[in-house]
């Protein structure tokens, strides 16, 4: 351990401390990690350590784990040339104080279950982890884009950083390239500011190149009030009813045409989540290039939802994703996103929603269809064993990628919003990102859980990894408008997007006029929004919004 460069800090706090024993200082504002005490290695089930050669190099057989330091970050470099390389894992050496809280992110979506945690033990805190003490913060992470899919590990005496190189089910097969798999990096609060804007500031680190929206987001979508049963007349009729509540003309807002415009699968007719070819409309909407302009006509910028990885009814057996638990249902099968062949075909996907004139479109399911798994349910592992993609030398992480940048290539002009997509491998690529479950036009409960706890604690991303999205205000007769008004009053004035699904029957003079007073708050810059109790409250209902503290009652 490179003792001679601990950072020398005043402070006798706990959070200090842990980062003054593992982190040096490259600059007066800077720190990086030093090399860890121990390196292990997994091929297949077995772990084996590896050995330090020079503090830089790590070997087992002809297995190594090579750290490169570079100004700030560390980046982490593997080789395995002749055996499988399931994952790594760095461990570093440190007393946990016994009243820090620490909060970490998720894989993808989040599923109202992000909180300030005490007790360490088998949690698992994917992409990074901020320590907190009441009185010093220090966060590590990794940056965006990375390789591997990673998370970190927490005990009264050791961090640890485990780096999963699987690709699919097995261990990817490297040959003789070295894999650049992840880049480590750490800061440490400033003092007296709080673990909000530190966060921020280390999200501002992690993803030093965001592709940001050029003005604030905001719209209507039909999904929490069609719920799929929608049409062109529809789409029109609503897109119409919402544009009269619109004032400001220099940032115009969207219309989402949500699940149920392809063309259906007839082994699931009806069924709009799961579609046999996305770049054709179904009866209901027979003409999208038509429906866009009429949008444009309207008032409104369109947009629209798809599905990725969905493969025809019919599709060659060649071009599917083996079947595996979650993705075993002969009615859904799913593309292989290793093969060009169908890298090609979503990429023609948006090329065509490129002529039909929409200026966003949202993609969704991704990390279910490769991995047979929600975000909730990657507890230990990402995937079910045992199984592996056509294409077995690049990692779950890499194929993830080389399907985002395909998207990104061939949305040319047009925002994307990613929806349940790897959050830190989709962060510098989208604009946007759906950053929690789904909210809901039926039940309140499930809007509080998946709404304001995603806000609460992923809007630290926002416009630093990209968009904050925490999905729609489902305004119908079947919720509260009590409880809808303040979620919809939350989103308006946080600065993240604002997307409303407002069945017409809901639709009284009071929420015309709240629905009016949104749109002109949403479509501006705003300070963002700051969940004030987001320490020891999963549902925060004390914010700072544009300056003024706003309490809500969720219950």
């Amino acid at each position: 351990m490179q003792r001679r460069h601990f950072i020398k800090l005043s402070t006798a706090t706990a959070a200090a401390a842990l980062f003054s024993r593992i982190t040096y200082a490259t600059s007066d504002s800077t720190a990086a990690m030093n090399a860890p005490d121990e390196v292990w290695a997994q091929s297949g089930e077995e772990w084996f350590k590896l050995e330090g050669t020079n503090g830089n190099l790590f070997k087992y057989k002809d297995i190594s784990v090579r750290l490169k330091n570079s100004g700030y970050a560390q980046g982490v470099f593997v080789s395995s040339p002749t055996q499988q390389l399931n994952a790594v894992r760095l461990k570093w050496r440190h007393q946990l104080s016994p009243n820090s809280k620490f909060l970490g992110d998720h894989w993808e979506r989040s599923y109202g279950d992000l909180q300030w945690k005490t007790k360490p033990e088998g949690v698992k805190n994917p992409w990074y982890v901020v320590i907190h003490d009441d009185m010093q913060t220090a966060c590590f992470g990794v940056k965006t884009g990375c390789k591997s899919i990673c998370w970190w590990g927490l005990t009264n005496d050791s961090l640890e950083l485990t780096l999963d190189t699987h690709s699919g089910g097995n261990g990817v097969l490297l040959g003789s390239r070295e894999l650049h798999a992840a880049d480590v990096i750490t800061m440490q609060g400033r003092p007296s500011e709080n673990p909000y804007y530190t966060t921020r500031r280390f999200c501002d680190m992690m993803c030093p190149n965001p592709r940001l929206p050029k003005q604030p987001v905001y719209g209507i979508n039909d999904w929490y009030f069609a719920y799929g049963n929608n049409s062109f007349d529809l789409i029109k009729k609503t897109t119409a009813m919402m544009a009269e509540l619109v004032t400001d003309t220099h940032n115009r807002p969207f219309s989402v045409v949500d699940a149920g415009w392809a063309q259906y699968s007839p082994l699931l007719p009806g069924d709009g989540g799961w579609n046999d070819d996305f770049s054709k409309p179904n009866d209901k909407f027979k003409d999208m290039h038509l429906l866009g302009n009429e949008i444009k006509n309207l008032g409104m910028r369109p947009g629209l939802w798809m599905r990725p990885l969905c493969a025809k009814h019919d599709e060659k057996a060649s071009l599917l994703a083996p079947k595996i638990p979650g993705r075993d249902d002969p009615k859904n099968p799913v593309l292989d996103p290793t093969i060009p062949e169908n890298i090609e075909r979503i990429k023609h996907n948006f090329a065509v929603y490129q002529q039909w004139g929409y200026d966003m479109v949202k993609h969704d399911f991704s990390t279910y269809d490769i991995t047979g798994r929600w975000g909730f349910a990657m507890k230990d592992s990402i995937t079910a064993p045992n199984w592996n993609f056509n294409d077995r030398s690049k990692t779950t992480a890499e194929i993830i990628n080389n399907l985002y940048a395909a998207i990104r290539e061939a949305a040319g002009p047009m925002y994307v919003i990613g929806c349940n997509t790897m959050s830190h491998l989709s962060a510098g690529v989208f604009e946007l990102c759906r950053i929690g479950d789904d909210t809901s036009g039926k039940e309140w409960a499930r809007t509080r859980k998946m709404g304001v706890n995603t806000l609460a604690f992923r809007l630290t991303q926002h416009n630093k990894f990209y968009a904050v999205d925490g999905d729609c205000v489902g305004l119908t007769t079947q919720i509260s408008w009590d409880k809808n008004k303040q979620w919809l009053q939350l989103l308006a004035e946080s600065s993240a997007p604002l997307f409303i699904s407002a069945q017409p029957e809901a639709l009284g003079a009071e929420q015309r006029a709240a629905i009016k007073q949104a749109f002109a708050q949403a479509a501006k810059v705003q300070p963002i929004g700051e969940p004030l109790d987001w320490m020891t409250d999963m549902y925060a209902d004390k914010w700072k919004l544009n300056g003024k503290v706003v309490d809500f009652d969720w219950a």
